[in-house]
């Protein structure tokens, strides 16, 4: 029987009547509406006229995690008064509850993609109902991508509502064709806001690190928010391990403890969702209780102020969730969660003065993760480069750039980046591609269960009282009774049927084949021993183990899962494969290379025969007679790393470039831009025949620069001859000297004594530029600096005069300089002559 009190009780019923006629009237919506006003229950029966009295339509509503599909569809047929499999059914990865009459059906958005990519028309669907677009998931964004390009080509009948728990509307709005948002608000009330910050210091998190003395700090605020305050909590954290660490510290407590994660028994989740049963209860979730799930009987939140988030490494081949602080978007929602039914508290971990610095929004996970995934699903969908998809963010060039290389490594795509049968079939397993290629290339050679049980723990991380070593972890998993081994098994068996009758190898004893299907995986992360539990991965990032793993013996690993911890030089092995050398090159042989090495290396010319795989060096010999044009690349390569100063510089080249770089300067072209890049880019003009000729450091260092420099002179144009004329290398001055210019600054300089330039009345110019004169002492002492010499004679010799006729007797200071003859000598000298 239909629970109509509580469906009337849910305040979305009052957005309904708008968020039909938007329906009906543009076909597409964007719904917003707080956790817990029922959007997520209320508005897909309705559409579906299940309630309401409305036309019969099938109605597939979209959810971004399995544990969330599940709860929305068990709280659908209660409502309905049913079981799921009834008129409401839901299907997550590897569990499916559906009936014959089955019309709202409750998937994650992985799902829902795999559904596109088989059948695009999505036959017999009316509505789909993307829900809690506001966090951003990549695969909520690529479905939503995918649902408009149907709509727009194939399907225009079909009815599109993005939900979101947020107002941040506006994007989604556009993104379809200007749809109407129809907001509906929910029961809020009060949330008095506790700051409590741990009162020691706390390091920030890195990489998946949670500093312990923050975890003992959050079970201390449970306990506190116990005490003064009625109610469940609801504490928010950010994984699996940190809620057991918490969980512990908090054994005595006088409350029931929960934990809700996506990994959580379906009886746990059922026992958090359906209300408390007798005490006060203490419910430690990650983010998913922030707007997917709704937590009967909270009145306090206790935010610990973390998040997990995906990261991408794409340098050193390291992808992992990392922990970073939750955005204030999210410390909103959390809040509100203390506020649904009565009012309520949130203890904030940290500090008031922190809040405002706090990003708004989550990063959306097309800017942050690996998007190898993502690039195969556009490619089957038949955009390789997603031009064509409407997204809110373009998905950025570097990061899927990377991800076409990943998968044509595995054979997904071909050269033009379109899907291949192999990477359709990939694409179909709902595994990340490296793993789907694991998968079927490892069933070949170790038979398909064992592949499959293989790539069913790398799918998902075993605990860490598994170990690190991914045999280990095998054998524990296929004996164990706890919950990671349930789920293990439910997709050993998933993926042994995608697999069909194939995959017929042996592939020898277990560890022989968990090291070949994670080498498969994870080519680049084959790695060899540099002693000490040191490693070197393929991808050229050092790796590190553990004091005490059992693989530290090891001579290669493939590594399964590693992070690198801030500042640190080297990954930390998380989980690891003993392999042999034979199996690294199998698995990583798109990175083997043979050949002829020449390159610049530790400031000179390393000339060798080399076989490596990747980073890894194999074999090395040092190689006598190498190719000369491999020489002269290198050589190249050590003037662009260290620059011109390799070559032979004497006073008078380094002047000549100076004159060059100046008259390019000031008067262009033809004369020559003497740069380091520049010098660099015309070395065919300027360095041969000598650079041909050399063959390592000591040779460039013999090279005359200056003489190989006047090569790029403009001699065809005659221009040349007129080097000295337009920027000489010194300038006559009255008394007869010959004194140099220096033209390293940006204005030419001349320094000369003060007395060698009486009677000049303008300031010497080159290329019509005037020079920046700097009047020296009769000892050579800086005593002026002019670019207007007639100026200084007028208004600055005077007291240039007072100061130094007292300190220089001996020589001439007359009153009026421009009357007087310029002199190198003293009074008594000019006397005598």
């Amino acid at each position: 029987m239909i629970r109509t009190d509580a469906l009337d009780q849910l305040p979305v019923r009052t957005a309904v009547p708008a968020l039909e006629r938007a329906l009906d009237e543009r076909g597409a919506a964007v719904l917003c509406a707080p956790p817990g006003t029922g959007k997520t229950t209320l508005v897909p029966l309705v559409l579906a006229g299940l309630t309401g009295g409305g036309p019969a339509r099938r109605v597939l509503v979209a959810e971004p995690r399995r544990i969330a599909a599940r709860a929305a569809a068990r709280r659908m047929a209660w409502l309905l008064g049913e079981r799921t499999g009834g008129r409401v059914g839901f299907t997550v990865r590897g569990e499916r509850v559906v009936g014959p009459d089955t019309v709202v059906e409750v998937v994650t958005t992985g799902v829902l993609l795999q559904r596109l990519q088989r059948d695009q028309e999505l036959a017999g669907v009316d509505v789909v109902i993307v829900d809690e677009c506001h966090e951003r998931h990549l695969d909520a964004d690529t479905a939503a991508a995918f649902l408009l390009d149907v709509r727009g080509t194939i399907r225009p009948d079909l009815r599109l509502v993005a939900a979101s728990a947020t107002t941040d509307a506006e994007g989604w709005a556009r993104l379809l064709g200007d749809a109407p948002v129809v907001e509906a608000h929910g029961v809020s009330h009060p949330v008095e806001v506790v700051w409590a910050p741990p009162a020691g210091t706390v390091r920030p998190p890195h990489g998946m690190r949670v500093d312990p003395a923050l975890l003992t700090h959050v079970a201390s605020v449970v306990r506190r928010a116990l005490a003064e305050r009625d109610g469940d909590v609801l504490c928010f954290l950010p994984g699996v391990g940190e809620i057991g660490r918490v969980a512990g510290q908090l054994a005595g407590v006088d409350a029931e403890v929960l934990q809700v994660h996506g990994r959580a028994p379906a009886a746990v989740q059922d026992a958090v969702l359906s209300g408390a049963s007798g005490g006060r209860r203490v419910v430690l979730a990650t983010s998913v209780a922030e707007s997917s799930l709704t937590v009967p009987g909270v009145r306090v939140v206790v935010d610990s102020g973390l998040a997990r988030e995906p990261r991408t490494d794409h340098a050193r081949g390291l992808s992992a969730l990392t922990t970073v602080r939750a955005s204030r978007a999210s410390g909103r929602q959390r809040a509100g969660r203390a506020g649904r039914e009565a009012p309520g508290a949130v203890y904030r971990c940290w500090e008031q003065a922190e809040d405002g610095r706090l990003a708004a929004f989550p990063s959306p996970e097309i800017k942050v993760a690996d998007l190898a995934a993502f690039a195969l699903q556009a490619a089957c969908w038949g955009d390789p480069d997603a031009s064509g998809l409407a997204l809110l963010d373009p998905p950025p060039a570097g990061a899927l750039g990377a991800a076409h290389e990943v998968l044509a490594a595995v054979g997904a795509v071909d050269s033009t980046g379109r899907a291949t049968d192999r990477g359709v079939r990939m694409s179909r397993i709902g595994l990340h591609p490296r793993l789907a290629r694991a998968l079927l290339d490892g069933a070949d050679e170790v038979g398909g269960r064992r592949a499959a049980e293989v790539v069913a723990l790398l799918s998902e991380e075993p605990p860490r009282e598994y170990g690190d070593d991914l045999a280990h972890a095998l054998r524990t998993a296929r004996r164990g009774g706890d919950g990671y081994a349930a789920r293990w098994r439910q997709e050993v068996r998933r993926l042994s049927g995608s697999l069909g009758s194939s995959g017929a190898g042996d592939g020898g004893p277990d560890d022989v084949a968990v090291g070949l299907v994670a080498a498969l995986a994870f080519p680049e992360r084959v790695a060899r021993s540099r002693g000490e539990g040191a490693f070197l991965m393929a991808s050229g990032t050092g790796a590190q183990l553990g004091e005490g793993s059992r693989l530290r013996s090891a001579r290669w690993l493939a590594v399964a899962v590693a992070d690198r911890p801030a500042h640190a030089a080297s990954a930390r092995v998380r989980l690891a494969a003993v392999v042999d050398e034979a199996t690294a090159r199998l698995a990583a042989g798109h990175l083997l290379f043979s050949g002829e090495e020449v390159r610049w290396a530790d400031g000179d010319v390393v000339a060798r025969s080399v076989e490596r795989l990747g980073a890894v060096e194999l074999s090395v010999r040092t190689l006598r007679a190498p190719a000369p044009a491999l020489v002269r690349g290198a050589l190249l390569e050590g003037l662009r790393r260290e620059g011109p100063g390799l070559l032979r510089w004497t006073r008078d080249a380094g002047q000549l470039r100076e004159r060059l770089a100046f008259l390019h300067r000031v008067l262009g072209q033809p004369w020559p831009d003497v740069s380091d890049g520049a010098l660099l880019a015309r070395a065919d003009e300027w360095l041969e025949p000598e650079l041909s000729r050399a063959g390592r450091r000591a040779d460039l260092a013999r090279i005359d620069a200056g003489q190989a420099v006047r090569r790029l002179l403009p001699w065809a144009t005659g221009d040349a001859a007129r080097l000295d004329e337009l920027a000489p290398e010194r300038i006559e001055v009255p008394s007869g000297s010959r004194v140099r210019v220096d033209y390293g600054g940006e204005q030419p300089v001349l320094a000369v004594k003060l007395q060698e330039l009486f009677g000049l009345g303008e300031t010497p110019r080159v290329a019509g530029v005037p020079v920046l004169v700097h009047l020296l002492s009769p000892a050579g002492r800086p005593a002026a600096v002019t670019a207007d010499l007639a100026s200084f004679w007028r208004e600055g010799y005077r007291g240039v005069r007072a100061e130094l006729r007292g300190r220089y007797p001996k020589h001439p200071w007359p009153e009026d300089p421009t009357t007087t003859e310029a002199t190198r000598f003293t009074s008594a000298r000019l006397r005598r002559d």
